[in-house]
């Protein structure tokens, strides 16, 4: 294919754009199977070309420029696969909730009484409750995490139970 390089000029790419241009958007539309798609890229070809500083002196020059343009289908084919797992994954996230003042107004009181509650209990006891209730994580799993025992953890989960009936109380 190359038989040497020598500095481009847009002389060359120009003669090489008249020559070829054609050819390469009809041979890209039968890959890609629009004549929008392959206009890009086959102009993204020659754009490719117009940044290299050496153009290489071309027996076959379709030959050069279907490799160029391969290399831009493939670009092209991953961006979109990403942009569809991108698309899917927002499509699979649930609406977000309208809340009513009144809604509102009592999911922020449970907050500050859960607040209040796990103020009130010992560093230790709320560690252990958290890891439980908010990290789904087993009595066993939190007593290997603290090093700790099984009925530890569970005493001090009893605690804080209490300390919930307690604030349902109120």
């Amino acid at each position: 294919m190359d038989v040497g390089i020598k500095p481009s000029t847009p002389m060359d790419i120009e003669h090489l754009y008249g020559k070829h241009h054609g050819w390469l958007k009809g041979w890209l539309c039968n890959r890609v199977g629009n004549s929008a798609d392959a206009a890009d890229l086959a102009q993204d070809t020659f754009m490719r070309m117009l940044t290299l500083r050496q153009l290489p002196v071309l027996r076959e020059p379709r030959h050069y420029l279907v490799t160029i343009a391969r290399g831009l289908m493939i670009d092209k084919a991953r961006r979109q696969t990403l942009e569809r797992a991108y698309l899917e994954v927002l499509a699979a996230r649930p609406e977000p909730l309208e809340v009513s003042p009144e809604t509102y107004h009592l999911i922020i009181e449970s907050l500050l009484a859960i607040d209040a509650l796990l103020d009130g209990l010992g560093a230790r006891t709320r560690q252990i409750f958290l890891l439980v209730q908010l990290e789904g994580l087993s009595y066993v799993q939190v007593g290997r995490q603290l090093g700790l025992s099984v009925t530890t953890i569970k005493n001090h989960l009893g605690k804080a139970m209490m300390q919930c009936i307690r604030l349902m109380d109120d």
